[in-house]
């Protein structure tokens, strides 16, 4: 898959490939790479924090890092520019993170997709995401609510006029979708 300019999302589940592939899809732009972590380390969270040296060591100094959890609405316009790449990893992270918060998850995503489908059609951001509904039904309300908001902020993503591009990615094989 060879990059293309616009808003990509990029689907797969946990330990797909799907940074990686994201990633390479970056450095072939030729823009300056922008990633645009929605993840948060919490104290005493050794697990989160060996994951995000890992992504670091991975990606290289040649990106520019900006750490958002919770306003990617009002962060992403930005940074969007035709010079920059924008990676955000990711946008299930970002969920959690509005979750725990107790934000209004309907209208953050609604801000969200509004957001992305203004964009001027020279910028690119490409947008990771776990695909978290092809399981069983969650047995916890929390958990139920959390592959619902997912789900529909996918499809908002993935509808005409949002995102040009759509990648699921599986053992490390992307598939475009769109």
């Amino acid at each position: 898959m060879t990059f293309q300019p616009g808003v990509s999302l990029i689907l797969g589940g946990a330990r797909s490939g799907k940074s990686t592939f994201a990633e390479g899809l970056a450095k072939q732009s030729g823009r300056q790479k922008v990633y645009l972590a929605t993840s948060q380390v919490w104290e005493n969270d050794h697990e989160m924090e060996q994951r995000v040296a890992l992504h670091k060591e991975r990606r290289g100094e040649d990106w520019k890092l900006v750490e958002e959890p919770l306003d990617l609405a009002g962060c992403l316009p930005e940074l969007a520019s035709a010079q920059n790449c924008i990676l955000v990893d990711c946008l299930t992270l970002w969920l959690t993170n509005l979750m725990m918060a107790e934000k209004d998850v309907a209208q953050e995503c609604r801000q969200l997709v509004d957001c992305l489908a203004a964009l001027a059609a020279d910028t690119s951001v490409l947008l990771v995401s776990n695909e978290v509904g092809q399981g069983i039904v969650p047995m916890e309300k929390m958990a139920r609510d959390f592959r619902d908001h997912a789900g529909r902020l996918h499809q908002d993503v993935a509808a005409d006029g949002v995102a040009a591009h759509v990648y699921f990615v599986t053992a490390g094989l992307p598939q475009k979708l769109k």
